[in-house]
């Protein structure tokens, strides 16, 4: 089960859209929830930055396989001036953040966003094809690159689910 978690989030749209193209995607861990909105964690914040650090909210998300943390402000992690996302390799927590991922292609980015970030909590490192959904995307330029699908060698390595 993948458990979406709106954090300060309140488009339901998106998270209707993700909810239903997940579970397509991620058929084999048996559906999708939507919990409720919950606001993040003041102490998460940033003030100087303006920015919540990811890893301080990954942290703070509840502890359940799989649970993917979606949001709409703006995030960073240690030594990254922002980032899409963060996850736990092996682990159960990721987040997601649709700040910088605004625009007309908003659902076709959070979606890719989202499915590199459970595929790091399934354990997939980052992949050097550049149409892999595991590519490090460094703008949203490398987003729109990207194909929302995991490559042959990265489907491979998932095959153990």
């Amino acid at each position: 089960m993948i458990y979406l978690q709106p954090v300060g989030f309140s488009n339901i749209e998106l998270l209707e859209f993700l909810k239903e193209r997940l579970s397509e995607k991620f058929y084999w861990l048996e559906g999708v929830k939507i919990l409720e909105n919950l606001e993040p964690l003041e102490s998460c914040y940033n003030r100087s930055r303006k920015q919540f650090n990811s890893t301080c909210l990954l942290f703070w998300l509840r502890d359940v396989w799989i649970t993917l943390g979606v949001t709409s402000y703006d995030l960073y992690a240690d030594f990254m001036n922002f980032v899409f996302g963060e996850a736990e390799l092996n682990g159960s927590r990721a987040i997601v953040s649709t700040y910088r991922l605004v625009g007309n292609k908003i659902k076709e980015r959070l979606l890719k966003e989202a499915t590199h970030e459970i595929g790091h909590v399934l354990g997939l490192r980052h992949c050097k094809n550049r149409k892999c959904v595991m590519c490090f995307s460094n703008s949203v330029l490398d987003v729109d690159e990207k194909s929302d699908e995991f490559c042959e060698s990265c489907r491979k390595k998932l095959n153990k689910y």
